[in-house]
């Protein structure tokens, strides 16, 4: 049987299963760029999808996560949170904010990587939400997911009841939150009577996972780019692939994803992850200057970065409309500005 193509409003039926905890400002804007656009050429239109207005702690793709990630904890008993990734996490800012919220206490487990620790940018506002924080030399990726493993058994020994960082759950939970963001994209679309020709989001996780998948539900008929802003030790499209079918699961839903369905670029990452670019930078300085939006340095700017090399490059045809996903991460840029303003500025 051919697999059905299901409707915004199936869609958001389907997640109605699952437990949620209201987090996000939703739904969030879909805002022409025109002056950006204009200025990269070719003639395409441009559209941000501004998921820098979720709020919770300044906004960003994981407030949408922790609505799936938190009811998760809280239904299963959870009285904390195990959590980690690098100091400048956007990931760990908002996790912070919602157990704030909630009243669960949150430790973080930061790795230094080549981060000050000084409280600034999403480090500073860790702490002013309360979160525990200790840093930590283990890399990210399954060398801190095994700390975080262990230091939750360390509290279940306690007596705790530790919600903890596991890729197999976590990452299929929160990819159910971008199926739903693609719900919202197909509506908006439609009511402004857009027929996208791309969609570029930053992503090699449970992001770009339900973008995917969102895509297969709603049956849109236009190409997502996946711009990467990190390599794993895995082959990235399989396991985004794999997490989209785990989302399915979660939903009941019948639909299925293979490696060959997803386009997970690893070309823009360099000079390495959470490092910023000079064509990230440019398409900082371009976004804020023409539209007074402003993206991170390392995850926003480069899948931006790729949306222009790829305008420029006459990969659209003139009169294109392209999406862009943002995925907010504004406070990094407060934390190292040498990385961000223009050299002769600094």
């Amino acid at each position: 049987m051919p697999i059905p193509v299901m409707s915004p409003i199936a869609v958001r039926n389907a997640v109605e299963k699952l437990p949620r905890v209201r987090l996000a400002h939703l739904p969030t804007p879909l805002e022409e760029v025109p002056r950006f656009a204009a200025k990269i050429g070719g003639g395409v239109r441009v559209f941000i999808k501004r998921d820098d207005c979720t709020g919770l702690l300044l906004g960003g793709n994981k407030a949408r996560h922790n609505e799936f990630l938190l009811a998760d904890a809280v239904a299963r008993g959870c009285d904390m949170l195990v959590w980690g990734a690098l100091v400048q996490s956007n990931n760990c800012r908002q996790t912070a904010a919602g157990c704030a919220k909630l009243g669960l206490e949150c430790r973080l487990y930061l790795s230094k990587a080549h981060y000050k620790t000084e409280p600034q940018g999403n480090l500073l506002l860790d702490y002013l939400v309360g979160a525990q924080v200790e840093f930590t030399n283990a890399a990210i990726g399954p060398e801190l997911d095994a700390f975080l493993v262990a230091r939750a058994d360390e509290f279940r020994k306690e007596g705790r009841k530790p919600y903890v960082w596991d890729r197999s759950r976590v990452v299929p939970l929160a990819a159910v939150s971008y199926a739903l963001c693609m719900a919202e994209i197909a509506e908006q679309t439609a009511e402004q009577g857009l027929k996208p020709d791309a969609l570029y989001v930053s992503s090699a996780g449970a992001t770009g996972a339900g973008v995917v998948l969102g895509k297969a539900l709603l049956g849109l008929p236009y190409p997502v780019r996946l711009i990467c802003p990190m390599h794993w030790p895995w082959h990235i499209p399989t396991a985004l692939a794999n997490d989209a079918n785990a989302a399915a699961d979660l939903l009941g839903l019948p639909h299925r994803l293979t490696a060959a369905d997803i386009d997970a670029d690893e070309s823009f990452i360099a000079p390495g992850y959470g490092l910023p670019s000079r064509a990230g930078r440019e398409a900082l300085s371009l976004l804020a200057t023409t539209e007074a939006i402003l993206v991170d340095p390392v995850y926003t700017a480069k899948a931006l970065a790729a949306l222009i090399a790829d305008v420029r490059a006459g990969k659209y045809r003139q009169g294109s409309t392209i999406i862009f996903i943002h995925t907010g991460g504004v406070p990094a840029i407060f934390a190292e500005p040498e990385k961000v303003l223009p050299q002769p500025l600094w």
